[in-house]
């Protein structure tokens, strides 16, 4: 019993670590993005004190090769009545050879959409002043002009989805206060491509 346990002690190491030495030659060579998915496990027999109690298996050989590692956790569930909608999420960014690593974002994810873009505009808007919340109350403001957008989050994460010319001029004032370049709007995409056609 003791002879099976002592091989398969590090066993699953040792494999990560002999495919990550092939793998690494063949994907500088291919021009190819390769994502490793991975579940945490709590640590057993080991102090937690000064370090995080959980662990990613595996061994060190993936840790090591890894250009980007993201530590992506559930915060809170997005509710509708008693009903889970999707989830808050945090993600934290563990090692990043590209830039600077960690950097720390949260966003909502619904279930069977994905990352609302709708939910960051909010985000966004209020970090910046574009939105203002009073209460459980939503208004945009800018250059004069205020309109309330609806009570509660949701009411307006639904709004925006119906009026898509509002949340592209938020959208548009948020690049502009972040300095980064405007989007075509899709109506003029979609011009262009009939025009293609």
């Amino acid at each position: 019993e003791g002879e099976m346990e002592d091989q398969q002690v590090g066993l699953q190491a040792r494999l990560m670590s002999k495919a990550m030495r092939k793998l690494t030659a063949a994907i500088s060579k291919s021009n190819t993005a390769v994502v490793f998915i991975n579940q945490t496990r709590m640590k057993i027999g080991m102090s937690t004190f000064g370090g995080p109690p959980e662990t990613t298996p595996g061994g060190m050989a993936l840790k090591f090769f890894a250009s980007l590692r993201l530590e992506i956790k559930k915060i809170g569930s997005i509710k509708e009545g008693t009903e889970t909608m999707g989830h808050r999420v945090k993600v934290k960014v563990v090692k990043n050879k590209l830039a600077p690593p960690f950097k720390e974002v949260e966003f909502d994810m619904y279930f069977g959409e994905g990352i609302s873009k709708e939910a960051e505009l909010i985000d966004l808007g209020l970090a910046m002043g574009i939105i203002e919340k009073s209460g459980a109350w939503y208004t945009y403001k800018y250059n004069g002009k205020e309109e309330r957008l609806g009570q509660g989050r949701e009411t307006v994460r639904k709004l925006f989805k119906e009026r898509k010319d509002l949340a592209q001029e938020i959208e548009r004032r948020i690049r502009e206060l972040a300095g980064l370049p405007l989007l075509e709007s899709t109506s003029s995409r979609e011009k262009i491509l009939k025009e293609v056609k």
